[in-house]
């Protein structure tokens, strides 16, 4: 793993890719005998400047030997911890980062994973989780993280080069807060399967990501913030705009048709939808819901004649649109029932933040299940809406 920040890599190669257009639109010109001497140094500069940048994103693409040979040997030292547990003997020549790890032992807390056992659960987390993708995700040293609340607006007027000026008001703020919550996965296993395993590590690495996808999934969407994050579903909702809805409440669009659709006119529902979101945050929207709400929506004609709202991908990795947005399946949201919130959307990225607390912990337990070995994995995880405007439901029901 390189140890330079993904946003640094990711903005060098947007710079990276703008040069080389210019660069390459300038030699072309130049191919075409259009260019004079000006131009033919600005060429030059774009030359030097190319290389520069490429030199730059070799250097930080470029494997670390001894931190890859480090992360290898770490991985299989963890796994010879995980088989034999206190009897693991620490060898002399074990990488720093993995004598702190046995050294930092609590015999109630179990130890903190290496890194890159811990990055693997989570970037497998994230390619399964639809929130998480899609949501505004960061990571914390502390316990909450607080944000201010900036949605109110400075008041301003008119006037003459001579005429009075009255006092205008003043924006008030406001602050929110997302505790993080203790979640856990279990992974058991015969201590016979154990000792013949290839790699504990992978093994680990597939078993607890998959328990925490699937815990912590269901929260973002459906959890009450009692000892968990609060899902989107789970906030108060009403039919009144951006401008007249108390802060707090997320606007929702009825259909009017318990459990369903309208019968006549369905697809109308949605494109109320699309236009009561603020345009500042349809460019960054889509939906979300679960198949059986898409299985509806596939269906849905603007006329008997005219074609299916629906607008199926294109091309691989490509996701299918529903009036020119893109759609993203949930199976935790609510299913489909009277007044439920089926369907949102909405710019989530905007809308919804997922909280991290730097660290996972794992605690080996081989006496509770013999004869197996049971794994317990620990981390920290928050949610909640921080801008209740960035998103609407469809509310089945009136």
């Amino acid at each position: 793993m390189s140890a330079v920040p993904q946003e640094l890599k990711s903005e060098l190669l947007g710079i990276l890719a703008t040069e080389r257009k210019e660069y390459e639109k300038q030699i072309e010109e130049k191919a075409k005998g259009i260019i004079d001497p000006i131009r033919q140094e600005v060429i030059k500069k774009l030359e030097d400047r190319y290389d520069e940048l490429s030199a730059k994103m070799q250097v930080l693409t470029a494997p670390k030997p001894d931190q890859k040979q480090g992360d290898e040997v770490t991985a299989k030292l963890f796994g010879e911890l995980m088989r034999k547990g206190q009897g693991f003997q620490v060898p002399a020549d074990a990488p720093e980062a993995f004598k702190s790890i046995v050294a930092n032992v609590d015999p109630q807390g179990g130890f903190l994973m290496p890194a890159p056992t811990e990055g693997r659960i989570v970037a497998k987390i994230y390619e399964t989780s639809p929130m998480r993708q899609f949501a505004t995700v960061q990571t914390l040293n502390g316990d909450k993280l607080e944000g201010l609340i900036d949605n109110d607006e400075a008041d301003s007027g008119w006037v003459s080069e001579q005429g009075s000026r009255a006092e205008t008001g003043t924006p008030e703020l406001g602050k929110y807060i997302i505790d993080v919550h203790e979640q856990y996965a279990k992974a058991r296993i015969s201590q016979k399967a154990l000792d013949d395993m290839a790699s504990v590590e992978g093994w680990l690495t597939s078993k607890i990501s998959d328990k925490f996808t699937r815990v912590e999934n269901n929260a973002f969407f459906v959890g009450d913030g009692i000892g968990k994050p609060r899902g989107i579903t789970k906030y108060t909702t009403a039919a009144t705009a951006d401008s007249s809805r108390a802060w707090g409440t997320i606007e929702h669009v009825a259909t009017a048709a318990n459990g369903a659709f309208p019968a006549s006119n369905p697809g109308d529902t949605l494109i109320d939808v699309v236009y009561a979101l603020k345009a500042g945050y349809r460019s960054g929207a889509r939906w979300m819901a679960p198949k059986s709400v898409y299985r509806l929506i596939r269906k849905f004609k603007q006329s008997a004649d005219a074609p299916y709202i629906w607008e199926p991908a294109f091309g691989e990795g490509q996701p299918a649109r529903v009036l020119g947005y893109p759609i993203v399946e949930a199976e935790d949201m609510p299913a489909l029932a009277t007044d439920s919130l089926s369907l949102a959307f909405g710019d989530f990225r905007a809308a919804y933040t997922i909280v991290d607390r730097l660290g996972m912990r794992m605690l080996r337990d081989p006496y509770s299940a013999k004869p197996f070995v049971e794994f317990y994995a620990v981390k920290r995880t928050g949610g909640g809406v921080v801008n209740y405007e960035a998103i609407k439901f469809v509310k089945f029901g009136s």
